[in-house]
C-alpha cells in the first residue's frame, strides 16, 4: 500500500465579485475540515465583476484534486487552477512588521531590515514599521529574526499568485 505525503497548494479562482462567492468558498472548505492558510482576494476586471482569489491550503494530492473538483462544482466561481500541480508559477506576499526596541536590538533590527530589503514605512525614537515582499519563507525568517529584538505586531497579506511567462489563468 503507498502512502500518499501531504503538501501544500496555491489554487487560483476567478469568481463572480457578488455577495456571498466568498462565503460559500471558505464554506466548502470549512464543511469538509480543509484548512486554509492563506487566503486573498480583490477585483480583477476593469468592471469590478470578477475577482480573483487565492487560497493556499495543505493536504494529499487527492484531497486537493477533490477540493479543485469540488469548487469548480460552486456557482460564482468561472475558474479553477491548482498552480502547485499546473507549472511554475510566482507567488509573493507583504507584510508589516513592528519593532519596538532601544539601543542594540534597535541597530540589529535596522541590519536585519536592510539585509532582507525590507523599507521602514514608520519610525518613531522606540519603533518601527518594516515592510517586507517576498515568499513566504522569506517572510517567515525575517519575522523570527525579529522576534527577540522586539517583534510586537505582524500583519500579512496572504499570498498573491500568478502563472510564469505567457501562460494566465485563463488558458488552463
Amino acid at each position: 500500500m503507498q502512502v500518499e505525503v501531504s503538501g501544500s497548494a496555491v489554487i487560483s479562482l476567478l469568481v463572480d465579485n457578488e455577495s456571498g462567492a466568498l462565503a460559500r468558498i471558505v464554506e466548502l472548505f470549512s464543511g469538509r475540515g480543509y484548512n486554509i492558510q492563506s487566503l486573498t482576494v480583490a477585483p480583477v476586471d476593469e468592471h469590478g465583476q470578477t475577482s480573483r482569489v487565492n487560497i493556499v491550503t495543505t493536504g494529499t494530492q487527492s484531497s486537493i484534486r477533490q477540493v479543485k473538483t469540488q469548487l469548480e462544482r460552486l456557482v460564482p466561481v468561472s475558474r479553477v487552477v491548482n498552480l502547485t500541480a499546473e507549472g511554475p508559477y510566482v507567488a509573493r506576499e507583504m507584510a508589516l512588521v513592528k519593532v519596538v526596541s532601544s539601543g542594540e536590538p534597535r541597530t540589529e533590527a535596522l541590519r536585519i531590515a536592510q539585509a532582507f530589503r525590507a523599507r521602514a514605512v514608520d519610525t518613531t525614537a522606540s519603533s518601527f514599521v518594516f515592510e517586507l515582499t517576498g515568499s513566504t519563507d522569506k517572510l517567515d525568517s525575517f519575522i523570527e529574526l525579529m522576534r527577540p529584538l522586539g517583534l510586537v505586531e505582524v500583519s500579512r497579506t496572504g499570498v498573491a499568485s500568478i502563472c510564469r511567462g505567457p501562460q494566465t489563468i485563463q488558458n488552463f
